[in-house]
């Protein structure tokens, strides 16, 4: 039995007696152009219906440019579903020109040395009783792989945003259990050293003064904070997801209904695909899991993406709600309930504002 197959378990078990623990959400199911100037126009509509003038303002650094299908030489690329759905290629297309952004995963640890994640950490920290900043687990090198494995290298996968860099802070241990505590010092650790995006893909049972001034903090500082909605199944709070200076994420199955266990709720925000997903995994392995810790990583990637073209409209110095307005507006409604906003289709949004050049 995999450490993520115990660590659910586990957790459940423990967090029921005890309510401090939290756990990786997310379980196996597998397998080992233009510059910084305004667009000049834009269109009113959106896929929800009105999108006010102030939002075309938001966007800047597209590549506006006429451009052909971007395709990577990445083995393990058709097994990527999500990025088909989310129109990968042509988001990749419209930010050509986009800024570097710095992720901060807070999870079990990275294997930095993964063939596909080689280069893309940037810093690392510990705050976990393991000897080692690695990843023994595998949930952290897997969420780290959906959000920037290397593309087009003709190795394994292709990540969201393959351009970011991130920062290792395992604030959970090799067998998936860490305390609201940690994951607090954690979040402060990634914002006082430049982060710009945290994800988050833990839950924890109970509500944490500790660890919603942590959040706080963070958004305070202008970072958007990520997070994974749980997977109980059922309405079921988790935190940090529920409090309300983070992204709570459902996961999707590719018919975009609810993946199993997948948390749901009016205090869910989004949705994303977490159903399936195939990504990097410690010692040069890739294999499919499935949960919101995953929905949480492509939310994160676009995120970033959105960070690196968005400009601060109202002036107080910082993106975080640029951002999180524009995942929210992006989103495409389904059939499906159980999330605020939809799922994220910021492919789209971004879409909206491209000129193409004479």
């Amino acid at each position: 039995m995999k450490a993520t197959h115990f660590c659910v378990i586990a957790v459940t078990i423990v967090a029921s007696f005890l309510g401090i623990f939290t756990l990786v959400a997310g379980f196996n199911l597998g397998e080992g152009g233009a510059s910084a100037s305004r667009v000049a126009t834009f269109s009113t509509t959106d896929l929800n219906g009105a999108l006010s003038e102030a939002d075309s303002d938001l966007l800047v650094s597209v590549n506006t440019k006429e451009y052909e299908l971007i395709k990577t030489n990445d083995p393990f690329f058709d097994k990527q579903w999500a990025l088909e759905q989310m129109n990968i290629t042509d988001l990749w297309n419209l930010t050509t020109d986009s800024k570097e952004v710095v992720i901060a995963i807070l999870d079990t640890g990275i294997d930095s040395d993964h063939e596909d994640l080689q280069g893309k950490v940037v810093a690392e920290v510990n705050f976990t009783d393991s000897p080692s900043s690695n990843d023994i687990n595998g949930h952290g090198t897997h969420v780290a792989g959906i959000i920037c494995a290397t593309a087009n290298n003709s190795i394994g996968v292709a990540g969201l945003v393959p351009s970011c860099k991130i920062m290792n802070v395992k604030v959970a241990n090799d067998y998936g259990f860490c305390d609201e505590a940690t994951v607090a010092r954690g979040i402060i650790w990634s914002v006082d050293h430049g982060a710009q995006v945290i994800n988050i893909s833990l839950e924890i049972r109970n509500h944490s003064i500790t660890l919603e001034q942590a959040v706080n903090y963070a958004w305070d500082h202008g970072v958007l904070i990520i997070t994974a909605a749980g997977n109980q199944g059922n309405k079921s709070a988790v935190y940090p997801a529920y409090y309300e200076n983070s992204i709570a994420v459902a996961a999707t199955r590719p018919d975009e209904t609810l993946a199993p266990l997948s948390n749901y709720g009016d205090w869910v925000d989004v949705a994303a695909p977490g159903y399936n997903i195939y990504s990097t995994l410690p010692g040069n392995k890739y294999g499919y899991e499935t949960g919101t810790s995953f929905a949480t990583a492509y939310v994160s990637g676009l995120a970033a993406i959105l960070s690196s073209v968005l400009s601060d409209m109202n002036g107080n110095g910082m993106l975080n709600d640029e951002v999180r307005s524009a995942i929210e507006k992006s989103c495409r409604q389904t059939n499906s309930t159980g999330y605020n906003f939809g799922i994220v289709n910021a492919t789209a949004y971004i879409r909206q504002f491209v000129v193409t050049n004479p």
